[in-house]
């Protein structure tokens, strides 16, 4: 199905029929000297992800209204050819595609939307669809990872984020998620004992004001008893988990990722996860806890030998490492959270980079050319805060809206994509550098970055809304 697009000049890029993003102009964003930085297209709407096939074709998710989005826009898979033409492949109705790869002349895309996350296969050019993984408990508030492929073994690797935002189901969650999926919970990888504590918050189902208990790892009003043991489930979420390609064999690597949305691997087959920070507010608020990306190195064991997953720590342990009701972790906004589960797993930290906390860590890619620059290293997109929704911290407010360069081996990383003025470009009337960077993938040449910028999205103390139309794929190139 053919998409409404047209070439347009440089000039035209600053005259946009849309208000909230009247000007996209790549002389608003600083990168390092020796590279230029261009728009490729612009107007899409809430794009969450992007995948190349092995001849440059280039494919773009939009996610479609599964937010609270102006106006409303259905969920697509789009094609972008080497010649330039964009079509579009298929509409998903349940809910939104997030992440796409490509292999052996198919696409492999995670679909958010429903109470279990999807994994299917779109073999092209017939369209035919199949549903490869459809287990992963979700409805909730964060996203699916991946799928992406081994480099080396061949293998589908996927994630699931947690349904609640810092461990218990709250009713900040019932307007994007939890009014359509009142029974969604997080489950455990393991068998957790509970301690017993619970969190009070407001009713929104109640016509007046009511107060009613959750507890962790449960659906939202059902308390938790101390001593409680929830068994641990393979299909869970918080997880990174592995499988053949047909979905067949799966197998979970690790479990107690917040948000596992950005997934990569490095020439030499390790595999690195991005994961964003506990959030400081409501009835369970975690303060100053670092964005984050994990070694998930279950990942070079062999296929089917991995007996005991790792945990990354939610709900329970900060990417620090410190327990989130450490003194460090109190929350100036809301309540100071209490411990959920009681003697739990071993800690599998600490993490391979750490971020300033709100920077919103998203998806990544490694370089593997050295015509580019900086080969071995991680190109990782940061979508930038939420700040003031869900953290009264002032500093907050202008982090990530960047791609950073990570040093994985050292722990170091500093900013290869930025605005010249910090923030989102359209926090200041005229600028037209990015908005939001969702996803960043090398051309299959090596020889280009390309960097999908989500659009606008504004936040207040109140809520967060998205804009169509306003979503740009910027490309990098070395002169």
């Amino acid at each position: 199905m053919q998409v409404m697009a047209s070439t347009t000049s440089r000039e035209a890029l600053r005259h946009l029929r849309t208000p909230v993003r009247p000007v996209v102009d790549a002389a608003d964003i600083s990168i390092p000297d020796g590279y230029v930085v261009e728009a490729i297209v612009a107007g899409f709407s809430f794009p969450t992800g992007m995948g190349f096939a092995d001849d440059g074709t280039l494919f773009i998710l939009e996610g479609g209204s599964t937010w609270p989005t102006r106006p409303y826009l259905p969920a697509r898979i789009l094609q972008l050819s080497t010649s330039g033409e964009l079509t579009a492949l298929a509409v998903e109705e349940l809910g939104g595609p997030r992440g796409v790869a490509w292999k052996d002349g198919s696409l492999y895309v995670s679909i958010k939307g429903g109470y279990f996350t999807q994994v299917v296969r779109y073999e092209l050019p017939s369209g035919r669809r199949t549903v490869l993984v459809d287990k992963l408990p979700n409805g909730g508030w964060h996203e699916p990872g991946g799928p992406i492929f081994g480099p080396h073994d061949g293998l589908l690797y996927f994630a699931q984020g947690s349904v609640s935002q810092n461990g218990v189901v709250l009713p900040q969650g019932f307007t994007v998620d939890l009014a359509k999926h009142p029974r969604a919970h997080d489950v455990p990888g393991q068998d957790v004992t509970l301690t017993g504590n619970n969190v009070w918050s407001r009713n929104p189902l109640a016509p007046y004001p009511y107060l009613i208990e959750t507890g962790p790892f449960k659906a939202f009003g059902e308390r938790a008893k101390q001593g409680e043991v929830v068994r641990g489930h393979l299909w869970c979420n918080t997880c990174v988990m592995r499988s053949e390609p047909d979905g067949s064999r799966p197998e979970l690597l690790a479990w107690g990722v917040r948000n596992p949305y950005g997934m990569a691997f490095n020439e030499g087959g390790e595999l690195y996860v991005s994961d964003n920070d506990m959030e400081e507010k409501g009835e369970r608020a975690v303060a100053d806890d670092p964005d984050r990306i994990w070694h998930i190195k279950n990942a070079s064991q062999p296929h089917g030998s991995v007996r005991t997953p790792d945990w990354f720590g939610f709900p329970d342990i900060c990417a620090d490492g410190l327990p989130a009701w450490h003194e460090k972790h109190r929350p100036q906004k809301g309540k100071a959270a209490e411990p959920l589960i009681e003697n739990p797993p071993p800690w599998a930290g600490p993490a391979a980079y750490l971020e300033e906390p709100h920077s919103c860590m998203t998806k990544m890619d490694f370089c593997r050319s050295d015509a580019f620059g900086h080969s071995g290293e991680l190109f990782a997109c940061e979508w930038g805060t939420l700040a003031p929704l869900n953290t009264p911290d002032p500093r907050a407010l202008t982090r990530g809206f960047k791609v950073m360069r990570v040093n994985v081996a050292t722990g170091t990383g500093e900013p290869f994509m930025h605005n010249r003025t910090p923030g989102p470009a359209s926090a200041h009337p005229g600028n037209g550098g990015m908005e939001r960077p969702v996803d960043c993938k090398f051309s299959p040449d090596g020889r280009s970055l390309y960097v999908l910028d989500f659009g606008v999205a504004k936040v207040t103390n109140a809520y967060m809304i998205a804009y169509g139309h306003t979503g740009v794929l910027w490309r990098i190139t070395r002169r």
